[in-house]
């Protein structure tokens, strides 16, 4: 099975790039092997419609990013399969809306949807000045997002190894350099 990891946000607005920091958190703190399965971590940050080849060429998407919920707080996190949607989530008060949303719908209609895991997190700092600085909630969110990553990595048949440390916001520092 093909995997995607995939961070989707825009890096230049605060907690709202937090799915491009964590794909490039876990590229660079982990290593991932399979005899089944091969595995890419990929920054989609705020391409959505032109990821759609990409998404396609998989079997298996975790995506990265943030949503809203209608009764959720500031750092909740999630972890849902596209095709159940809780109906109190979606995407509008993220920087790139309903952008990503949409991409996902299209592809399903055109009948080339893989699988799709979302873990998302309700940001707080959503900046229109550019800034790498995240707050104190999503750093934690990060930590729990990171935690079911990796859980349901291995659930599927990764061996993980951790290779280095940087924390999140380290890597939101650089970010913008590509990993």
């Amino acid at each position: 099975m093909k995997v995607l990891v995939l961070g989707i946000g825009n890096i230049l607005f605060g907690d709202e790039g937090i799915g491009v920091h964590l794909s490039n958190l876990l590229k660079v703190n982990y290593r991932f092997y399979s005899n089944k399965h091969s595995i890419d971590i990929i920054d989609g940050g705020t391409l959505a419609q032109a990821l759609i080849p990409l998404i396609t060429s998989y079997d298996y998407v975790i995506m990265f990013d943030c949503i809203n919920c209608a009764d959720g707080n500031i750092g909740d996190v999630f972890f849902f399969d596209f095709l159940n949607v809780p109906n109190n989530i979606n995407w509008q008060g993220t920087a790139h809306e309903v952008e990503m949303l949409q991409t996902l719908r299209m592809i399903e209609i055109l009948g080339d949807l893989p699988t799709i895991k979302i873990i998302a997190t309700i940001p707080e700092i959503i900046n229109d000045d550019a800034m790498f600085d995240l707050s104190d909630k999503i750093k934690d969110s990060a930590l729990l997002m990171r935690d079911i990553a990796l859980k349901h990595l291995g659930e599927i048949g990764f061996n993980i190894k951790e290779v280095d440390s940087k924390n999140i916001q380290d890597i939101a520092n650089h970010s913008f350099k590509g990993f």
